[in-house]
């Protein structure tokens, strides 16, 4: 689950920047979300307050719901560009970005290397969680970590390829949107 819409003017950069999401959307979200999920799961949401209120708010709805904050769903940090609008970022800095996707950090902030990592790290943990507990496994995080999923169970990423600007995953969900994912190599089973 992706969290509501940010307050924020549209088109600015904001990763790891700690904005809050409007709450009537989160409201929304949080009662969509609460009618469709199973009995007595555990939520993991980004530590990021427009996840942690989407997840509370979940919560407030359904008592059986358990809550676990995990920083490694956390957004990408980018850096100084945090909250900046994308249309006044250095060109230069964002063209030698997507020359090199993975290891070059944003506005000095994080590698996509590194997101990858600790999403790898939470992936591989719901892997063995839904092997053993039969259950699904719920995030409220961010469109980065949707797109990271996406990549590391792709082709490309089986295949021991770094990610490229031209390979890397455009399709996340909206805001207050989810997706389902299979906890396998098949990758994407369907995107509301």
């Amino acid at each position: 689950m992706r969290h509501a819409p940010v307050l924020a003017p549209p088109g600015t950069c904001y990763g790891q920047l700690d904005l809050p999401a409007d709450s009537h959307a989160t409201t929304q979200c949080a009662e969509e979300l609460a009618s469709v999920l199973p009995h007595a799961l555990v939520l993991h949401h980004s530590p990021l307050q427009r996840c942690e209120l989407l997840a509370l708010a979940i919560q407030a709805l359904r008592p059986d719901l358990a809550l676990k904050p995990d920083p490694r769903l956390r957004e990408m940090d980018f850096g100084r560009w945090e909250g900046l609008p994308w249309a006044n970022l250095p060109r230069d800095e964002i063209d030698a970005w997507a020359e090199q996707l993975a290891d070059l950090a944003p506005g000095g902030g994080e590698p996509l290397a590194a997101m990858l990592a600790r999403v790898s790290a939470a992936l591989a943990e719901a892997r063995g969680t839904a092997q053993s507990t039969g259950q699904d496994v719920v995030w409220i995080a961010h469109a980065g970590v949707a797109r990271c999923v996406q990549w590391l169970q792709g082709d490309r990423a089986r295949a021991g390829l770094a990610p490229c600007a031209g390979h890397w995953p455009r399709e996340a969900p909206a805001p207050g949107a989810w997706a389902h994912y299979a906890l396998n190599p098949i990758g994407v089973a369907a995107v509301r």
